[in-house]
């Protein structure tokens, strides 16, 4: 009997170590191909009652083909072009239909070139096929690719050229984005244990849950339950790293400890899972819990972010509680050489913990306001955080060509031709209602649609199913806000003179996504609040101090927002930001600040039911300082990470999340919450009853013998 139970000690864990490696090996090939199932076009993941998913649909009866509109534009670098440059622009034009043609790029006949009325610039545009897909980047390449015309600048852009330039920017998620993830993470584990194995067991636990996890991410999007984009693949990538480091230091923490408590290495684990399961499994919850809220979000974008994200965590916990200890308790000791826990050595906190432990118990009333001060001082910088959107030429970090093509364009013709307002209205009205649209600020044209391959002056509307449609040519740059304020005052015009008339284009769905995701904000913020705060209370087994981590949580939050308001306006000048990125940065901030809370909370619970609530929170910051700090350096860092796509949303989620989960490790769990339960004492606790703590003279000694 004591021969088998030996063998299964190490039999176990090799089974399950072994089974994860077998699973990861096929299920890598189909991490690999969730681009393929990506979609990164803003208005797919728009609800169906958006005004302009309506005239999308509406569209179809007027046996319109959609397309991408490219344009080549030409501008001059000195006065009027000749007309050899102009037959030579049409010349570049007809090669550049020919390769697209070739390519199966092409959805139409391209337009003649087209000179601007000030004779500096020539354009024409090119049809493209919407669904593309991964091939549109290249197609693109290999028109900028094109000789250029003697005496001109050359740009290949419009709505078309901006989308692809926009998801090249994603072209690094599998690559760049995770080799940066993955180094910046191993370099802090090599500097945390000081020992060559140990950082890559942890790294390796990583990267077996992403795989799965992306995988999993894979067959869902494939069968069409989610809905995915480029910038939630690498979320969700950058995710589950951060989250598998974090609960792989939380457990290691735990096993060295008990290591040098315990003789047999299998009753070390055994103790650390037991101590290490509930916090591990409690802050994988409320995370899950807080993305699954996404779910109630009316943009697909998003609603797919919350099960992907849920994955993610979902293999984070499960790797870092069966696969991790597995090779631990297979290893040993030797895991942590050349620092090799010994049985019997007594165990250190660390003298700089302890030094904050007790400076925060001598002077809790003092930590409290000062640290409560300071975040409400960043707070009210929160109004400095723009969320009015990112014009998606502007959303290239540093520029792109796409970009500067915008504003060449802009010099010499009206920005919004290639990619008019489109209104759809009854037909009995329909002058009234062009009549209108012509007189509103902001459009330079308008032309009904007469079934002559472009709208245009002249000859009779094509009428179908009742209704009319009527194209609008902005003045401003289609994904400008300028555009999007007149397409609201479009809006409110049209109606005023037929209540059923409807204002769509690519312009109109960039709005609806604002507005949709200014929705969400309201609806789902209030229900992570509220959803965390539940759980806590279900973990801690009280209220009073599930209320007191959501709320620092919360002032923590409005302090980053406010600070990241003022970096990415005043530092990187950024163009604005958006809601949706605000929305998810509120999301992770809340769940991933929680987090440490949890940790510092569960030990602060275990150790009041010897020493009283006072004494105990200060024992659990002295003892679960040091990992957790180290836990949210790496998930900092991994955020971080996105910043090595040239996007501006990720940078931006990359820096907010970054920095809120560094001010939640440094401020909010080192010294607001320590501070704040140290001053209640056991009152926090309740309703829940605990041994009662001994006499303060007796707790200072205590305090001492951290």
């Amino acid at each position: 009997m004591p021969r088998r139970t030996s063998a299964l000690r190490w039999l176990v864990p090799a089974i399950i170590a072994l089974a994860w490696l077998v699973l990861a090996g096929p299920l890598g090939s189909y991490s690999g191909k969730l681009a393929e199932v990506s979609e990164n076009d803003s208005s797919a993941f728009l609800p169906d009652s958006a005004e302009s998913t309506r005239v999308t649909e509406l569209q179809q009866q007027f046996r319109t083909e959609r397309t991408l509109p490219v344009l080549l534009l030409w501008e001059s670098d000195d006065g009027a072009l000749d007309p050899g440059a102009l037959a030579e622009a049409q010349a570049r034009v007809d090669e550049a239909a020919a390769l697209a043609e070739d390519a199966g790029a092409l959805a139409g006949r391209p337009s003649p070139v087209i000179p601007s009325e000030d004779g500096e610039a020539v354009q024409a545009v090119l049809p493209f096929d919407p669904d593309l897909g991964e091939a549109l980047p290249e197609v693109i390449g290999e028109l900028r690719a094109l000789p250029g015309i003697d005496g001109t600048t050359a740009y290949v852009t419009g709505p078309g050229a901006i989308f692809s330039d926009f998801a090249e920017g994603f072209s690094g998620i599998d690559g760049l984005l995770l080799v940066a993830a993955f180094g910046v993470v191993l370099l802090i584990l090599l500097v945390v244990y000081r020992s060559p194995l140990l950082p890559l067991l942890v790294i390796g636990t990583a990267g077996l849950a992403l795989t799965v996890s992306l995988a999993v991410a894979y067959f869902l999007a494939e069968q069409g339950w989610i809905a995915v984009n480029g910038q939630s693949q690498g979320i969700a990538s950058i995710l589950v790293v951060g989250a598998a480091t974090d609960y792989g230091l939380l457990l290691v923490a735990r096993y060295r400890e008990e290591l040098r408590r315990e003789e047999s290495r299998y009753t070390a684990m055994r103790v650390a899972l037991r101590q290490s399961w509930e916090p591990i499994l409690a802050s994988g919850g409320t995370v899950i819990l807080g993305v699954l809220c996404l779910l109630f979000s009316d943009l697909g974008s998003n609603r797919g972010l919350g099960p992907i994200s849920a994955v993610s965590i979902a293999f984070a916990m499960l790797a870092a509680l069966t696969f991790l200890p597995a090779v631990l308790v297979l290893i040993g000791r030797a895991a942590f050489w050349p620092f090799r826990p010994e049985h019997g050595e007594e165990h250190a906190t660390g003298r700089g913990w302890e030094r904050v432990s007790a400076s925060v118990g001598r002077r809790p009333g003092r930590y409290l306001l000062g640290s409560a001060g300071a975040l409400l001082v960043l707070a009210l910088f929160l109004p400095a955080f723009d969320a009015g959107g990112i014009p998606l030429s502007q959303a290239v970090r540093g520029g792109s060509e796409s970009g500067a093509g915008q504003e060449a364009l802009a010099r010499h013709y009206e920005a919004g031709a290639a990619s008019p307002a489109v209104i759809i209205t009854p037909a009995d009205g329909w002058p009234d209602v062009a009549d209108a649209v012509a007189q509103t600020d902001g459009v330079a044209g308008v032309a009904p649609f007469t079934g002559e391959g472009r709208p245009g002056p002249g000859g009779e509307p094509v009428v179908a199913d009742g209704l009319v449609r009527i194209d609008a040519t902005l003045a401003d740059a289609p994904d400008s806000e300028a555009a999007q304020d007149t397409i609201a005052e479009l809006r409110t015009t049209v109606r005023d003179v037929d209540p059923e008339a409807l204002v769509g284009g690519s312009t109109a769905s960039d709005l609806d996504t604002q507005e949709t995701a200014a929705r969400d904000l309201a609806v789902i913020v209030p229900l992570v609040l509220l959803v965390i705060t539940v759980v806590l209370a279900l973990l801690l087994r009280a209220i009073v101090a599930p209320l007191l981590l959501v709320l620092t949580v919360a002032l923590s939050t409005a302090a980053t927002v406010g600070v990241s308001g003022l970096v990415f306006d005043h530092l990187f000048g950024f163009p604005g930001s958006d809601p949706q990125i605000l929305l998810i940065g509120f999301v992770f901030l809340v769940a991933l600040g929680i987090d440490y809370n949890i940790f510092l909370m569960t030990r602060a619970r275990e150790e009041s039911v010897r020493h009283g609530a006072r004494v105990g929170v200060l024992r659990a910051l002295a003892v679960t300082g040091g990992v957790i700090t180290s836990a949210g350096l790496v998930l900092a860092a991994t955020f971080g990470a996105l910043t090595v796509l040239p996007l501006v949303l990720l940078t931006q989620l990359g820096f907010l999340v970054g920095f809120g989960v560094l001010l939640d490790t440094f401020v909010v769990r080192t010294l607001l919450v320590p501070a704040a339960v140290h001053l209640i004492g056991d009152r926090v606790w309740w309703p829940g009853r605990l041994a009662k703590g001994p006499t303060e003279p007796a707790a200072e000694r205590e305090l001492e013998r951290v």
